[in-house]
């Protein structure tokens, strides 16, 4: 894996780690390692711009799958950009769902950007 690999690598899973985060303090301190403050992100259910609508939609992900997280399966990059295949698990561990995310980063390596895809019930 190149540097510039492993380090947007290292970022997404930065990232994708507030999803497990248990507060909010805990998610903004992650946010603020991984994500630029106008970060936008979209799935299927929903379009957030900036942190506190993230924040928002994290928390009642949460509500609704308690203990909810993210296990990457793949990851890929080239020019600022990223793919992540992955696993939806529950707070057991156990897998509930799967899909892709695309990223995107600025010139200082945060995400500015993320697309997830993923089947809704």
């Amino acid at each position: 894996m190149s540097t510039v690999q492993d380090s947007f690598k290292q970022v997404w899973e930065t990232y994708t780690s507030a999803w497990r985060a248990e507060t909010e303090a805990q998610k903004r301190e992650i946010f603020s390692r991984s994500l630029a403050e106008n970060v936008e992100y979209n799935d299927p259910l929903v379009a957030t711009k900036g942190w506190d609508e993230l924040l928002n939609y994290m928390i009642e992900f949460h509500k609704q799958i308690p203990g909810g997280h993210f296990v990457s399966n793949s990851f890929l990059c080239h020019h600022d950009q990223s793919i992540t295949t992955w696993n939806m698990c529950d707070g057991s561990g156990a897998v509930v769902g799967e899909g892709i995310s695309y990223g995107q980063y600025n010139d200082t390596g945060k995400l500015v950007r993320m697309t997830g895809f993923f089947e809704t019930p």
